[in-house]
């Protein structure tokens, strides 16, 4: 099954970000040049600036992302700006537009839009990566250990066909995310509610092969997301409790 792809969305929704936007834009646009992305005639890059007291609208703009600034204070709702926004732009119909989505506080690997597209060739209508932790700003290593051991799990060997939902790293075919109605404008979790809301016949990809590096800052920027998730397996304090030998994860 074919499922060529001529038109590439590139969503990512920021609020206060001017300090980790630019490392992610460039990495996106490293991705954008990997291996000429072929059969693409447009691609779309759109930061939504959340309600945002910083620079992050012009530090997109100057690292050549198309900005639309929204007042939502909302993760979902400024994810679909984001991407209503670059589907205004498409030409090409919903069937051979393909949606991606990352963070601002993530860095994306040079073949991952390719490994996205990849997929999207062979039929499958959602891709859903995985994230690691960022080496910086640095995290503790019992932070790691408890945190790792919890989200590899179930991760038996290769192939593996993880869990996990992130918005981090999340590729949709423009035709099924119309289905599923596009993000929802909560704070939090509009990634896993759009992939529940696909269509029963939606091929879906659980795949490691392209992780995306996400930061590891447990001052998180929205409600219920991966900083208060590390948050709460540090403590709320910051300090790792019930770590030690034999004690890695909840």
């Amino acid at each position: 099954m074919s499922g060529a792809v001529s038109s590439l969305v590139i969503a990512v929704p920021a609020h206060d970000e001017a300090a980790s936007l630019p490392a992610a834009l460039r990495s996106i646009r490293r991705a954008l040049a990997f291996d000429g992305l072929p059969g693409v005639r447009e691609t779309h890059l759109v930061v939504a600036a959340d309600a945002c007291a910083d620079a992050t609208a012009a530090v997109a703009a100057r690292h050549g992302a198309r900005v639309v600034e929204v007042a939502h204070g909302k993760a979902g709702a400024a994810r679909a700006a984001a991407v209503e926004h670059a589907l205004r732009l498409c030409r090409a119909p919903a069937e051979e537009t393909w949606i991606v989505t990352t963070d601002a506080d993530c860095v994306v690997r040079p073949s991952w839009l390719a490994r996205q597209l990849e997929a999207a060739g062979q039929g499958w209508d959602c891709v859903l990566g995985t994230i690691r932790i960022a080496p910086l700003p640095p995290v503790p290593a019992a932070l790691r250990v408890r945190h790792d051991a919890h989200y590899f799990a179930d991760r038996a060997g290769p192939g593996w066909v993880h869990p996990h939902v992130h918005g981090a790293n999340l590729g949709v075919r423009a035709d099924a995310y119309r289905a599923a109605g596009g993000f929802p404008p909560v704070a939090c979790g509009e990634d896993r509610a759009l992939v529940e809301a696909l269509p029963g016949t939606a091929r879906v990809l659980r795949t490691d092969a392209c992780p995306v590096l996400t930061s590891g800052r447990t001052t998180p920027r929205a409600p219920g997301g991966f900083g208060v998730f590390l948050r709460d397996l540090a403590g709320h304090d910051g300090r790792m409790r019930g770590v030690g030998p034999g004690t890695g994860h909840v």
